[in-house]
């Protein structure tokens, strides 16, 4: 992949995100902010009985806070909320450099981010979606 973080899949999530729409089946939404660049998000699921069955998000923000949040939807749709946890915990631990190849290749197609760990300034973007996940989970959770 080389070191620029700005590679093909980056580029396509972004000019082409199959999950920034509104959800009219959402069963619960969170905000996310990133007040250091003003990227802001509203990620919308539908949990049913554990499992994530839809997904999407609305807002604005750089390339990279939008396509690693396409990105996340396409790896956690299908998905337990348990596993999604399990898949922002690898996806923190790539971007902040300390994950081996296997876990690597646990995330998929969010493993083309790899070399945001790079870029500290753009960690919190490609972290944003990803930590609004978390966010909602474990609001669900507690309820």
């Amino acid at each position: 992949m080389g070191d620029n973080i700005y590679n093909e899949v980056l580029i396509d999530h972004n000019l082409h995100p199959m999950h920034l729409h509104d959800l009219s089946c959402a069963t619960c939404s969170n905000d996310g902010l990133n007040p250091t660049c003003g990227d802001s998000l509203s990620l919308h699921l539908n949990i049913e009985n554990g499992v994530i069955k839809d997904g999407s998000f609305t807002g604005v923000g750089c390339a990279i806070s939008q396509a690693s949040t396409d990105i996340m939807l396409d790896l956690i749709i299908g998905r337990s909320t348990e596993d999604a946890l399990h898949l922002k915990e690898l996806f923190s631990k790539m971007i902040n450099g300390d994950i081996s190849q296997e876990e690597i290749d646990e995330l998929e197609e969010a493993g083309a981010l790899q070399n945001i760990s790079k870029m500290p300034a753009r960690v919190k973007c490609a972290l944003l979606g990803w930590d609004t996940l978390e966010k909602l989970l474990k609001e669900e959770g507690a309820k």
